[in-house]
Formats: C-alpha cells, sequence, structure tokens
C-alpha cells in the first residue's frame, strides 16, 4: 500500500498548522512549525495569492495530511458523503474523524497520528471487547474502546496521556484514562472539530 514517507514536519509547515504528525516532538520547542512559521522551501517566506482551484485543492490536501488517508481513500469518503443525508462537507468530515486512529489519537493514547495507527494495527486497541486492527474502522455510537490488558502496552498508552494531558478531548467521546477506555457517545458533529477546516472548499473542488 502506498504510503508517505517524507518529513512529517513538512507538511505541518505546508499547512500552516499544527496536525500533531511527528509525535513527542510535537510538544517541545523543537517543533518545526514552532521555530519556522512559514512553508518550506526556498520560497517559503513569499506569499503568493492563490487561484479559486488552488485554495480548493490545498484544503483538500490539507485535510488528507490531517487524518492521514491518500487520494483514493479520500475520493471514497467523499462518495459516501455525497449520499448521506445532510451537508455533504460535514459528512465527510465525520467519516473522517469516526476512524479508528483518528479516535485513539483524540483520546490522547497517542502522541501522534502514525503513532495511533501503529498502536491499532499492532492489536493493541479493542472496540467491544474485540480486537480490531484496521486503522480505517469506523466507529459507532456506544461503542467502546479499551487498551490491550498487556503491561507493557499500557505502559506505553499511559506516557501518551500524560503527554498529551493538555489537549481536550472532543465532547462526542468519554475517555476514561485512568482505566485506558473511551466511549462513543455520539456521532462528531461539525462544531466538535476543533481544526480550521473550510470542507465547502473542497466540496465544489470534486464538484467540477
Amino acid at each position: 500500500m502506498a504510503r508517505y514517507i517524507g518529513s512529517s514536519c513538512r507538511l505541518c509547515r505546508s499547512e500552516g498548522i499544527k496536525m500533531f504528525l511527528k509525535g513527542t516532538r510535537c510538544y517541545t520547542d523543537k517543533c518545526a512549525l514552532a521555530r519556522r512559521a512559514y512553508s518550506p522551501g526556498q520560497h517559503g517566506k513569499t506569499k503568493s495569492k492563490l487561484s479559486n482551484y488552488g485554495l480548493q485543492l490545498r484544503e483538500k490536501q490539507k485535510v488528507k495530511r490531517m487524518y492521514g488517508v491518500l487520494e483514493r481513500q479520500f475520493r471514497r469518503y467523499f462518495a459516501i458523503a455525497s449520499k448521506s443525508k445532510g451537508v455533504t462537507g460535514e459528512m465527510l468530515l465525520q467519516q473522517l474523524e469516526r476512524r479508528l486512529d483518528n479516535v485513539v489519537l483524540r483520546c490522547g493514547f497517542a502522541a501522534s497520528l502514525t503513532q495511533a495507527r501503529q498502536i491499532v494495527r499492532h492489536g493493541m486497541i479493542s472496540v467491544n471487547d474485540k480486537r480490531v486492527n484496521i486503522p480505517s474502522y469506523s466507529v459507532g455510537k456506544e461503542e467502546i474502546i479499551t487498551v490491550k490488558n498487556k503491561e507493557n502496552i499500557q505502559k506505553l498508552i499511559r506516557a501518551n496521556v500524560e503527554m498529551t494531558k493538555d489537549r481536550s478531548v472532543p465532547k462526542w467521546i468519554e475517555a476514561d484514562t485512568s482505566n485506558l477506555k473511551a466511549k462513543i457517545l455520539r456521532l462528531p458533529e461539525r462544531d466538535d472539530i476543533a481544526m480550521p477546516v473550510k470542507e465547502q472548499l473542497i466540496v465544489e473542488l470534486y464538484s467540477k
């Protein structure tokens, strides 16, 4: 399967927002965005005006990087969203928010999205007492997420919880960090997404 193998810090600098892709470095003064808050490259400090298409494309790239999905996956999520009842852009974000690797990150069980994906893939997470090792698994209402009861795994997760304690957990998730459990209270809504996203630009891009 294709995957991005370049610098994670370059992605955050390109989008101008901290997406917590690097792990422990994102929580320190060594964060590349904190030290160099401009786009990477020779002309990074020079801001050029984008066309409407450029703005739409930039927004799509930002959301793809936020959730760690590639183009084919992203198009599939958009197709599902466009067929769902409700506003297409909001349904798209809801589909992405419900990914299991994203939920693990939002709960504070992982320091970065990459680590959250590894935690899921290595079978450290269970949903309703059933092991799930698929990062794209879509969580549903009332489902319970638990961490594998193994000392070295729980030690890792607790260290991540301590590191991410200053990050707020979305209201649609009830995280019990003491017992390393989480419950999905409801499906995510648009107001639950704190990252600056203009989803309508993505809808306009795919509607051409």
